[in-house]
């Protein structure tokens, strides 16, 4: 589900912007990989790739899972709905019965500060 998702993408983090914290490059460092440059015209690929990684590119978090910030978008079982976490629950909500499209958590490759940020 996309609570579950997000519980493992954190790592036992509590309300931090990324899975290693609240800056995107500590000491410079890359730890996702997700689109520099201008977007869509220019990748510099600074973080080491054009398009999509190698799994154990980067650091796990500490849960041991691997890329579940930028790289590739991972479904989840929830179906989408831009206003159902206003009436679920706050303990392990589960999605809308139905919809059109299932949830897309983690971000890809593709993303870029003034597209798709979070």
């Amino acid at each position: 589900t996309e609570a579950e998702w997000e519980y493992a993408a954190r790592g036992g983090l509590k309300q931090k912007r990324y899975p290693w914290g609240d800056e995107l490059k500590p000491g410079g460092e890359h730890r996702c990989n997700i689109w520099q440059g201008k977007f869509p015209l220019v990748n510099h690929a600074s973080d080491g790739y054009v398009g999509t990684a190698p799994v154990n590119a980067y650091q796990p978090n500490a849960y041991g899972l691997y890329n579940v910030s930028g790289n590739v978008w991972e479904f989840c079982s929830d179906w989408f709905s831009p206003d159902h976490h206003l009436k679920a629950g706050r303990v392990n909500p589960k999605g809308p019965s139905k919809g059109q499209s299932k949830v897309m958590r983690g971000g890809s490759y593709l993303c870029h500060r003034s597209y798709c940020n979070r």
